[in-house]
């Protein structure tokens, strides 16, 4: 004997021989109007999910953890005017972290540094936070001509054209800003240090060519190899230097440098008098396994998924609750 329960999300039936077949969905097709207690099965994830404060959550696995990856970048640092130095890539960290089922983690996604408006160093990038993972640091902002110093931070801002103090990358995390070798006075030449990237120092401006933005490092957590955090290339006098591979923005002879690319924190490269660019944004990626997933956020990630995984990316802030 059978008894079935039919509603709109779908129908329940209890079977004497049989046991009990509960309704299904998938993650998308979720009831639109879910009360607390309401469980079913849901296909997507192969898991009984049941509604209830923090939304939906696999039944049973409240309090539990499993294991995600995570790729956190913060914001780029600016570059100097005047003759500055290019900005330093924002602070890379990638690896494990345990999340508890049912908890709520918060992403904050570091913007990148603006870049100077006058004879002052660029501004750092703005730190990258996950609830419960080390803080991604951001980069640092480019040094001027004549005497401001270039600033540290993830990776470390360049140079301006002057000597000066050099800058420094957060350990772990990325490399210093290149130096100068000097502003020769009269006709030159001159050059300005490159920012330092997440997997090296930036180049030092030599001569009258502006040192090469520090490259950056590659990760596959999305599915395919994406290289990031580079640092900004620098401004010299006859040839300026590249922006470092993973989104460092390019040095120019005359005019603006060019802004570090968004969403990689990616450095800015610096200029000529009126010339500089500003730091690129940072990201916060976590992948976590499929069967676990919950599909509850805010603040609208980008979600994918690659083999066994689900891969959520957030290039603004927002929340995943496990």
């Amino acid at each position: 004997m059978a008894l079935t329960l039919t509603g709109a999300a779908g129908s329940s039936t209890l079977d004497s021989s049989k046991g009990l077949s509960v309704a299904t969905w998938t993650t998308a097709n979720r009831p639109a109007s879910p009360v607390t207690g309401q469980m079913g099965y849901n296909t997507t994830t192969g898991q009984m999910e049941i509604y209830g404060a923090i939304g939906w959550a696999n039944a049973g696995t409240a309090g539990n953890s499993y294991t995600a990856s995570y790729l956190l970048i913060a914001g780029g640092g600016g570059a100097g005017n005047n003759y500055g130095g290019a900005g330093g890539a924002g602070g890379y960290l990638t690896g494990t972290t345990s999340l508890t089922s049912g908890s709520v983690y918060t992403a904050t996604v570091g913007a990148g540094g603006a870049a100077a408006a006058s004879t002052v160093a660029g501004t750092n990038g703005v730190d990258s936070t996950f609830t419960g993972l080390t803080t991604a640091v951001g980069g640092g902002g480019g040094g001027s001509y004549p005497s401001v110093n270039p600033a540290s931070g993830g990776s470390g801002g360049g140079m301006g054209i002057s000597s000066g103090t050099a800058s420094s990358g957060t350990s772990g995390q990325g490399f210093a800003g290149g130096t100068s070798t000097g502003y020769v006075s009269g006709p030159g030449p001159w050059a300005a240090g490159a920012g330092g990237g997440a997997g090296a120092v930036g180049g030092t401006g030599s001569g009258s060519t502006g040192g090469a933005g520090g490259v950056g490092l590659a990760s596959s957590i999305t599915g395919s190899s994406v290289t990031r955090a580079g640092g900004g290339g620098a401004h010299g006098m006859s040839v300026a230097g590249a922006g470092g591979t993973g989104g460092g923005g390019n040095g120019t002879v005359l005019g603006n440098g060019v802004a570090g690319t968004a969403n990689t924190g990616g450095g800015g490269g610096s200029g000529s008098t009126t010339g500089f660019g500003a730091g690129g944004s940072g990201i916060i990626i976590i992948s976590v396994p499929t069967t676990n997933y919950t599909g509850t956020t805010t603040g609208s990630p980008t979600v994918t998924t690659s083999g066994a995984n689900t891969i959520l990316q957030f290039t603004a802030s927002g929340t995943y609750t496990a």
